[in-house]
């Protein structure tokens, strides 16, 4: 290994290091039918001053869904923090739908928050719960609260409890800085799991949310895919081949990885068993075309990729029992980096529309194609646990950035970053129960939203 590379990689190899990168939230264009609602500020019932303000948070990730319209703080006639405090005529007279209130008790080392789902129209609460934690976990408690009332007033999981998985390139007096970061959904929190001069290439997630891979240079400038797990800061390197080592992606048990190798001369699928003792690795694909961008149906019995076979970039389907190879794309004259819908009935990809590209939705069911973004340059698409938005990479005014839709088209976002060019995101599982509520009411759900 050359000596600068080697220094590269031990000042890189800092694991968890705090990231100033922050991702800020910009909704550029919500639903037309936008649910009005007001998330009052928590009352707090302890000592001090609470490290983060809750009503924020709430408000923020409801907002950024693009299906409701959070009321101002300022505009609010009245702060009432448990139901019994409403006065419903303050709340018609701003055409508020909802109200979500709260209170947070101290409890030793813990702290309560119990919230309510308000329906102004019944002038009743539709959904109340408690949950417990630590002062340290209130933004992941905000995010629980979001993701319960998203799913009490859609019937969709709310996906707010979710990370992302980025990449960022940084220029520097001595060159490029990649970075490999990992923030909440909402852009906050970024942590630096990975820095190195070297690229950083297609990080990907375990279905556990522990665990993510990705392609690294750092040893001698050649690619090799890693498995990181993020929580335990332990890793391990997984191939060293010769020629590519790239797009890793973990099966949906978590115990295969497909990814790319040209050790044997073409780029050809391939799947790595990560639980056999030695591992084995069976290859997929075997066709003088180029076979790349593996990703998994959701039950783990076929994959996706993108191949040239047929003279253009085109989305294929392989059945891992028999090899069986169907073609899933047939308009236009390129689609790639295609991923399923959680619910397996879609396909989201990269699109070219008149020499742009952009990221498009392809029903697997009607054989529709919907082209859901309007910049250029549209790369890397990732999906919401819940499929009800996508993250892609794009290009605005030169800068990398990432930005979001939703499935339909209606709901649009930008997530730059405040430093540096942004790409290859990975939208995280839905994250492990972390509280469990110690009240949840029988109460009669809301209507839920179309």
């Amino acid at each position: 290994m050359k000596l600068l590379s080697a220094l590269g990689w031990i000042m890189g190899f800092m694991l968890t290091l705090p990231a100033s990168a922050e991702l800020q939230i910009e909704v550029t264009q919500g639903a037309d039918d936008a649910v009005n609602i007001a998330v009052v500020p928590f009352a707090w019932l302890g000592r001090g001053e609470l490290p983060e303000e809750l009503h924020r948070v709430i408000a923020s990730d409801l907002q950024l869904s693009g299906r409701f319209e959070a009321l101002a703080v300022n505009q609010m006639l009245s702060l009432p923090s448990v139901s019994g405090d409403v006065y419903v005529r303050d709340w018609e007279l701003l055409n508020t739908e909802y109200l979500v209130l709260g209170q947070i008790k101290e409890s030793g080392a813990d702290l309560s928050v119990h919230f309510e789902l308000y329906d102004v129209f019944k002038g009743a609460v539709v959904f109340q719960q408690t949950i417990v934690g630590r002062d340290l976990d209130l933004r992941d408690m905000g995010h629980h609260v979001s993701d319960a009332v998203y799913e009490a007033l859609t019937g969709v999981p709310g996906a707010f409890s979710t990370e992302i998985l980025y990449i960022t390139v940084v220029e520097s007096e001595n060159g490029r800085i990649f970075r490999l970061n990992v923030a909440d959904a909402d852009g906050h929190r970024v942590r630096t799991v990975l820095q190195s001069r070297e690229p950083i290439l297609s990080g990907s997630w375990a279905p556990d949310g522990d665990r993510i891979a990705y392609v690294s240079f750092e040893r001698d400038s050649r690619p090799a895919i890693y498995i990181h797990n993020i929580r335990t800061r332990k890793r391990q390197q997984v191939t060293n081949f010769k020629g590519l080592n790239s797009a890793p992606a973990f099966s949906p048990d978590g115990t295969k990885l497909a990814m790319v190798l040209s050790k044997d001369g073409n780029p050809e699928i391939y799947v790595l068993d990560l639980e056999s003792q030695p591992r084995k690795l069976r290859r997929l694909t075997r066709h003088y075309g180029i076979d790349t961008e593996p990703s998994w149906s959701a039950d783990g019995e076929s994959i996706i990729f993108t191949s040239n076979r047929g003279g253009q970039p085109q989305i294929y389907s392989m059945r891992l029992q028999d090899l069986e190879v169907e073609r899933l794309t047939f308009e236009g004259d390129y689609n790639a980096r295609a991923v399923l819908a959680n619910r397996g009935d879609g396909l989201i990809m990269v699109h070219r529309k008149q020499g742009v590209f952009h990221i498009a939705y392809l029903d697997l069911n009607r054989g529709f194609l919907r082209v859901l973004t309007e910049t250029s340059l549209d790369e890397s698409p990732t999906i919401a646990p819940n499929d009800s938005l996508l993250i892609y990479a794009t290009q605005v005014d030169g800068r990398g950035i990432l930005a979001g839709v939703s499935i339909d088209g209606g709901v649009r976002f930008n997530l730059p970053a405040t430093e540096g060019d942004v790409r290859e995101p990975a939208w995280s599982p839905r994250k492990k129960k972390i509280f469990n509520p110690i009240l949840e009411s029988d109460l009669k759900s809301p209507d839920k939203m179309e």
